[in-house]
């Protein structure tokens, strides 16, 4: 079973990555702040004005730990990774797939039910904490709407059907998700999604955590042998990885979502941590940013029981768990590609 690894994140303004026999350091101003072993790491991210010596890139990009290279507010700038492992062959029939339109939407409903019927729980969770909420009707609405949505999803028989029920699904589910903040509604509120840039400090926090997961999402498909670039649902574009961008749609409401909320209705983020820029972007502050990232890692570390597998995994290790499960049906191992479904 493979083990949950760290993530480093370096957020220090000016801070210099090296290397030093086995380990990767983190300095700043000359001095070493920080030393980790490099068999400990999964992934470094970096934020902003952080830079890295050409050794301790070879020694990660030969251990297969990637580095990735984000704005000070978590926009993608770049990553620096070693060959893609596994067998070409793989990556050859992935490629066969996705010029099939067939084979291409039965991958894209795959990740889609997971979607929307993990975006359903959410609701049902929420319904089931708070019965006497006094917009407990729009949500179960919505959610009887994904229950709907579904079977016509499981129906679905090419890629842009898939998509017009996923946008159909992702309307309804935020169409109440404002609902389900429940503290600081001040400072905190949900009106539509907005991506680039996030426009208010809900948009801020998802597009950050939504950053995170895909760094995640495409390590893991690289780590057992498939192209990240290219998707199923997500058709191609340069610099977009479109599948990881499927994959990752499995994880939104189950990880990403549930996290932003926890952290606003736990109050472990507050409304001054995030200011609006003179572009209009709303970002968030060092310390903001900080908390979130704590918060990401120890999700990552909690454990469930995989709904296909029958064994228990810590959630960061999900997005290689699916990875595996999609590479072995490319392979013709399984009959179907068993998406994430949360209980």
């Amino acid at each position: 079973m493979k083990h949950l690894l760290n993530t480093l994140f370096v957020t220090t303004q000016g801070a210099y990555l090296a290397q030093e026999g086995e380990a990767v350091l983190v300095r700043v101003e000359q001095e070493t702040k920080l030393r980790v072993p490099v068999h400990t790491l999964g992934g470094i991210v970096c934020f902003g004005a952080v830079s890295a010596s050409p050794f301790v890139l070879g020694m990660c990009a030969e251990r297969g730990v990637s580095v990735t290279f984000l704005t000070e507010y978590g926009r993608f700038l770049a990553s620096v990774r070693g060959p893609i492992s596994g067998n070409v062959l793989l990556r050859r029939e992935q490629y066969r797939w996705a010029d099939d339109p067939a084979h291409s939407a039965e991958v894209a409903r795959g990740v889609v039910l997971g979607k929307v019927s993990n975006c359903r729980t959410v609701l049902l969770r929420a319904l089931r904490d708070r019965p006497e909420d006094v917009h407990a009707q729009e949500i179960a609405d919505a959610s009887d709407h994904l229950g709907k949505l579904l079977d016509r999803v499981r129906n679905a028989e090419s890629v842009d059907a898939v998509r017009g029920l996923e946008g159909d699904a992702a309307h309804a589910y935020f169409g109440v998700f404002d609902h389900l903040i429940t503290a600081q509604k001040e400072d905190f509120f949900f009106v539509e999604r907005s991506r680039r840039p996030p426009l208010d400090n809900v948009n801020a926090l998802l597009s950050f955590i939504y950053t995170l997961l895909t760094h995640d999402v495409r390590s893991a498909l690289e780590g057992v042998g498939l192209d990240p670039a290219v998707g199923f649902l997500h058709r191609d574009r340069p610099g977009r990885p479109s599948l990881a961008l499927d994959v990752l749609e499995e994880f939104r409401p189950f990880f990403a979502d549930r996290l932003v909320l926890s952290l606003i209705n736990r109050q472990q983020v507050r409304g001054k941590g995030f200011k609006r820029t003179e572009s209009g972007a709303v970002v968030m502050d060092d310390n903001t940013r900080k908390e979130v990232l704590v918060a990401y890692q120890k999700r990552k570390q909690e454990e469930l029981v995989h709904p296909f597998l029958g064994e228990k995994a810590a959630i960061g290790l999900l997005p290689h768990l699916q990875a595996l499960l999609l590479a072995r049906r490319l392979r013709g191992d399984l009959d179907g590609y068993p998406p994430f479904f949360w209980k």
